[in-house]
């Protein structure tokens, strides 16, 4: 099952970043919407890339990587995770901005050019990296360092950290996930209600017959608020078959494959969800078409 989870969800979030990749190179107006898209897309395919090694690890093959690669995979997993939190918010800030009225003050805040957000996606980078730097010294490879857990189901084993560093880290972590999660959720609704005024301002053209067509940055922020949905129920409820986890005694393989699907779910199912609602299917097949046509213009002219 997990298998299929991995490829479906790399295979998704492959098509969005190259889609929004060339969308982005290929606009003479560079839209920094696609360079968050782009940059989320490439975050979950390292968490599932990550996971997936690890799955692969745990499956009896010890070999497989050495004690490095051990520390490498979980501080990336870790990293990118907290990538995928700091991403999702700065999408949600960013795309209230843009729809902002021209009136209010959030509207000097959008940012020019893509290339203003670059600094933001490097302090996650750097902050997220910092965060997640004890885990370099407290993970070690089962099968090389310890020999005691040969037996043992785990690829990875977690050295006791001592006291002094889980206060420090754990607080930061907490800390990070409030502020984003808080910017996320101001940000969510504000976007709600600027839908709801365009609703009954729709609502109003309708009843006087008069035509009217959906600006596409507010169906940008309809996509963007069903992404944050998304986010927001696989993130709540893996943390609550963490915490059903740790207090449960019984024999618990199948909440492990519950909370490890959804510790997945949003990067695998997300970039599906863009793929719906932005069409870019039909996107990619129009372009397709239109190429072709061309082809076919020249080879007839020659």
């Amino acid at each position: 099952m997990f298998c299929e989870l991995y490829v479906l969800g790399t295979l998704g979030n492959m098509f969005v970043s190259v889609n929004y990749m060339f969308s982005w190179w290929g606009s003479p107006e560079k839209k920094p919407i696609h360079l968050i898209l782009t940059h989320l897309a490439f975050t979950n395919i390292l968490i599932l890339l990550t996971k997936g090694l690890q799955t692969v690890a745990a499956f009896g093959l010890r070999n497989f990587l050495d004690d490095t690669g051990c520390k490498s995979i979980v501080y990336l997993e870790r990293v990118s995770r907290g990538l995928s939190i700091c991403t999702s918010s700065l999408l949600t800030v960013v795309q209230a901005i843009i729809i902002s009225p021209r009136a209010s003050g959030w509207r000097k805040l959008r940012p020019k050019s893509a290339w203003h957000i670059l600094p933001f996606l490097l302090f996650f980078w750097i902050l997220n990296g910092l965060i997640s730097m004890n885990l370099i010294h407290s993970i070690t490879g089962t099968g090389f360092n310890i020999s005691q857990l040969e037996n043992s189901d785990s690829y990875c084993y977690f050295m006791l950290e001592s006291q002094e560093i889980k206060w420090i880290v754990l607080p930061l972590m907490v800390l990070r996930d409030a502020v984003f999660q808080g910017a996320m959720g101001g940000a969510s609704g504000y976007m709600v209600f600027l839908l709801h005024k365009h609703h009954q301002h729709v609502l109003y053209l309708q009843n006087s017959k008069l035509l009217y067509r959906t600006p596409p940055e507010l169906r940008a922020a309809q996509s963007v608020l069903l992404l944050m949905l998304c986010f927001v129920f696989f993130y709540w409820a893996d943390c609550a078959f963490s915490l059903i986890l740790s207090l449960c005694s019984r024999d618990k393989t199948m909440m492990v494959n519950t909370q490890e699907f959804l510790a997945l779910g949003y990067a695998t199912f997300s970039p599906f969800v863009l793929i719906h609602r932005d069409g870019l299917l039909v996107d990619c097949r129009h372009a397709q078409m239109e190429k072709l046509r061309k082809c076919h213009s020249r080879l007839y002219v020659q």
